[in-house]
């Protein structure tokens, strides 16, 4: 039995798909079948169901894969206490960031950072938030920069900063001339979203339904800078932290009658291993007000 057949074994078990899996992991898709077969063989087991059209990890499959999951997580958290060793000499951290905080606070992080420790390299990974807690639970993250209202008891939190849920207008609207936009205001106006798998998205709709406004979504995007974009053209209005929203070119941003603000903090994962270069990180973002400030 070889690590690597374990390997590929896990992730097609997650993807239920060889394809993807083998594109995930950047080798051949024969290469994946041909050593899950091989581990089946030493195993005199069946791992995989593959009378349906998605492939279906057996009842013995299931057992097998918790047990590789442990021992995967185990060894790479050896490998990673062993490399600490190296005093920060080398070292790697993915972040994952929600694409509209990405713009503004990832660049004041990572610039800071990199100042001290430019041994460490640091990679982003621009997702929702719902979708960087879920790849935070199954270890695909060191961390998050997240709304946090929303994070699982299984995840460490430092608060970072608050903010305030703006409506962003055209400044040659109407609407622009206001101090504050009323639920009737909403209710009558064409929005602009942002993609599922964002938690801002989920607040917009959950305070939508509450005040029992259908909205007029004409469309959504991933793009921060699009987004503005088509504000400042006339096309709709849209929610944004106040952080983004704020100086924006021909936008005007205002807070909600019955205001909604959100806590950011990092998130990481309790049960992982935190080596020294997450560590470091970690202890760079403890003071937030000069992290936010360079």
């Amino acid at each position: 039995m070889e690590l690597r057949q374990l390997e590929y074994f896990q992730m097609a078990s997650r993807l239920h798909n060889i394809t993807r899996a083998a594109k995930r992991l950047k080798v051949s898709q024969p290469n994946i079948t041909v050593a899950i077969k091989k581990l089946e063989s030493e195993l005199e087991i069946q791992l995989f169901d593959r009378s349906q059209k998605q492939l279906t990890l057996t009842p013995e499959g299931s057992v097998f894969l918790s047990r590789v999951d442990v021992a995967l997580r185990c060894l790479n958290d050896a490998l990673i206490e062993v490399n600490d060793f190296k005093q920060l000499q080398k070292g790697v951290i993915k972040i994952g960031i929600p694409p509209m905080m990405g713009a503004i606070l990832f660049p004041k992080i990572f610039s800071g950072f990199q100042t001290i420790h430019p041994a460490l390299d640091v990679l982003l990974f621009e997702e929702g938030s719902i979708a960087i807690l879920d790849m935070l639970e199954r270890d695909e993250l060191d961390f998050g920069i997240v709304i946090t209202s929303n994070a699982p008891s299984s995840l460490n939190i430092l608060p970072m900063t608050r903010s305030q849920l703006v409506a962003c207008v055209p400044k040659s609207s109407k609407l622009a001339k206001k101090k504050k936009i009323s639920n009737s205001d909403i209710a009558s106006s064409d929005l602009i979203v942002m993609k599922e798998g964002s938690y801002l998205r989920r607040i917009v709709q959950e305070r939508l339904r509450s005040i029992n406004v259908s909205p007029n979504i004409v469309l959504e995007s991933g793009q921060i800078t699009t987004i503005k974009g088509l504000v400042a053209h006339g096309v709709g209005i849209a929610f944004l932290l106040d952080f983004i929203a704020n100086d924006s070119k021909n936008i005007c941003a205002l807070p909600l009658s019955d205001p909604i603000f959100v806590d950011i903090g990092l998130a990481w994962k309790k049960e992982r291993y935190v080596s020294k270069a997450a560590q470091a990180f970690i202890n760079f973002c403890k003071n937030p007000t000069d992290v936010l400030s360079n």
